[in-house]
C-alpha cells in the first residue's frame, strides 16, 4: 500500500532550532517547522529523534510525534523545546504532509553544533541552526 504512494520532493519548506526569548527575558530553544510555499500543510505529522552518532549508535532520546491540522503559507509553527544538552546530537526530524491534495515526506538533520555557532534565520527572525535535507 506504501509502495503506491507517489512522493513529490518537498520544496519551500525548512526545519530551524533556534534561540527565542520568552516573556521573563530568558532564553529557550525551540525546533520550528517554516511553511515558504504559497500553499498552505494539511495534516502535518512530525517525527523527532536525537542520536549521539550519525549512524544511530550511542545514547539516544526518545522519540516524539506532533501534529498540526493547518500550517498557512508564510507561517512557522513552534514543534518542541529542544534541551542544549542534545546540541552535540545528531537531531532527526521526519515530516509527512498534504499540500494541493498531493502526500510530501522528508527527512531533515540538524548537525551538531554549539550555541555560539547560531545565525539569523529571516523566517523567524530569531538566531538558530537550519536543518540539513538527508
Amino acid at each position: 500500500m506504501l509502495k503506491d504512494l507517489k512522493f513529490e520532493t518537498v520544496e519551500g519548506v525548512k526545519l530551524a532550532i533556534a534561540k527565542t526569548p520568552d516573556e521573563r527575558g530568558e532564553t529557550n530553544f525551540y525546533a520550528y517547522l517554516i511553511n515558504n510555499q504559497d500553499l498552505a500543510l494539511q495534516n502535518v505529522m512530525i517525527t523527532s529523534e536525537a542520536f549521539e552518532n550519525e549512524d544511530g549508535s550511542g545514547r539516544k532520546t526518545s522519540k516524539l510525534r506532533h501534529f498540526h491540522d493547518l500550517i498557512p503559507p508564510g507561517k512557522s509553527v513552534k514543534i518542541e523545546a529542544v534541551d542544549p544538552s542534545v546540541f552535540s546530537f545528531y537531531n532527526r526530524f521526519w515530516i509527512s504532509f498534504y499540500s494541493n491534495n498531493q502526500v510530501y515526506d522528508q527527512r531533515l538533520l540538524v548537525l551538531p553544533f554549539k550555541e555560539y555557532e547560531l545565525y539569523k534565520i529571516e523566517e523567524l527572525e530569531l538566531d538558530g541552526v537550519l536543518a540539513e535535507v538527508q
